[in-house]
């Protein structure tokens, strides 16, 4: 037998879903468009004054900080970290800053400055944050309850609409955003990802984001390849997970904390750092690194100093205090690994590119599912499926050894929980989920 207000509840939370899905499937295209054209007009100053960054880059890692940490501290970094502790707490933090549509604005135009000062810095990451506030927003119009399910489907709808990678969506729903996987949560984050998804690809076509690759290795050095990939990437996504939280949650009193007590120097000094790579390398630090990377999985080659140019200028950009993530620019780092991996593979069709890929990038968040379908969504190459788990299982056990707390949850410490007018909060510091 029906009953009519509990239908009614169930129509309204469906319509919710797929009105704040399409809503930030729109918002992720936009913000994919907008990224391009800031990085291009980016190389058209470099283009003509090449020195320019010297000075540019610097000013406006300042000046991003110190608008972000005086007007909009929810709006630093990542974004993910933002997410994962508002979703343990939605009921006194959906009408907070953390998810709310001020700061996803804000996280949209500062990572479109950061990118256009030549920062390393991914939109991936501050898709999810976006698309969980725009999500949660539109749950409280329709006056639909906001509850961790929401703002986890949204942030996985961002990730699948953000690479047009719906699978990936789901896998970074269950290990990254939700501490429990509950089959309510599974639905609303199908729901949603499919949603988003059909927008992007009615917008922008059935593409692939790095190109379809059919290379694959035979059985030996696919299980050499592997164990490579997995053991360096596992120490390298370590030891920069460690470095980055180290730089962004310090220890009271300690070096990196004295310094970040002066946040806009502090951003000014790693605007230096960064703008010195990229003219010094002739630019392989500028961006997320795209454009490399798709070079290197088709088989060509990039400068000997492309993958530790950009591990520096990744980790920099991401401690600045300024919106922007580090997705893309951990595939960059990890297609560098790759490229150093493979010459004495002799491979020449970029499969060890991929593996040096998942190695670092799993390393790095330590979720190899997401891991490996992100990829090979991303490349549209099933023939390697089985290197790439292999590679993203053995670089999250290492990375572990390295530094034991995954990534964003150890990020989402360092969060601060602004309390929401008429809700009470019963701490000013996240914690972290549990792993």
């Amino acid at each position: 037998m029906f009953h009519l207000p509990r239908l009614r509840s169930l129509a309204r939370q469906r319509l919710a879903a797929l009105v704040g899905a399409v809503l930030l499937g729109l918002a992720a295209v936009a913000f994919a468009r907008a990224a391009e054209v800031v990085q291009s007009g980016f190389s058209g100053l470099v283009a003509a004054h090449p020195l320019a960054p010297l000075v540019f880059t610097p000013a406006i890692f300042a000046l991003a900080a110190s608008l972000t940490g005086r007007f909009v501290p929810e709006a630093a970094g990542s974004g993910i970290p933002q997410v994962i502790v508002a979703s343990h707490a939605p009921r006194t933090r959906a009408g907070g800053p953390l998810v709310s549509l001020r700061t996803a604005a804000a996280k949209f135009v500062g990572t479109l400055v950061m990118l256009g000062s030549g920062a390393a810095v991914g939109r991936e990451g501050p898709t999810v944050q976006i698309s969980a506030g725009i999500m949660v927003a539109v749950h409280r119009w329709l006056r639909v309850p906001v509850t961790a399910g929401v703002m986890i489907a949204g942030g996985a709808a961002g990730v699948a609409a953000a690479f047009n990678t719906p699978v990936a969506g789901v896998a970074f729903a269950i290990e990254e955003l939700a501490s429990a996987f509950e089959q309510k949560v599974a639905g609303l984050v199908m729901l949603a990802v499919v949603a988003a998804g059909l927008v992007s690809l009615g917008l922008d076509g059935d593409y692939v984001y790095f190109g379809r690759m059919t290379g694959h290795l035979p059985l030996p050095e696919a299980i050499a390849g592997a164990l490579a990939a997995g053991l360096c990437g596992g120490v390298a996504g370590g030891l920069f997970s460690r470095a980055l939280v180290g730089l962004i949650v310090p220890r009271p009193d300690g070096l990196i904390d004295r310094l970040k007590r002066r946040p806009v120097l502090f951003a000014l000094g790693g605007g230096m750092i960064v703008a010195a790579a990229g003219v010094g390398t002739g630019g392989l630090t500028w961006g997320t690194g795209y454009a490399a990377t798709r070079v290197l999985l088709g088989g060509g080659d990039v400068s000997d100093w492309f993958f530790p140019a950009r591990v520096l200028a990744t980790l920099v950009s991401g401690a600045c205090g300024a919106p922007g993530g580090i997705f893309a620019p951990s595939l960059a780092v990890g297609a560098g690994l790759g490229r150093m991996l493979a010459e004495p593979f002799h491979d020449g069709g970029g499969t060890i590119v991929m593996l040096g890929m998942i190695g670092y990038f799993a390393g790095v968040v330590r979720a190899p599912l997401t891991a490996v379908i992100i990829v090979m969504e991303m490349t549209a190459n099933r023939a390697m499926i089985l290197p790439l788990f292999a590679t993203a299982l053995v670089a999250d056990q290492v990375s572990a050894w390295v530094q034991p707390e995954k990534l964003y949850h150890a990020l989402a410490r360092g969060v601060r929980v602004t309390p929401t007018p008429g809700r009470s909060e019963t701490a000013s510091a996240a914690q972290p989920a549990p792993a």
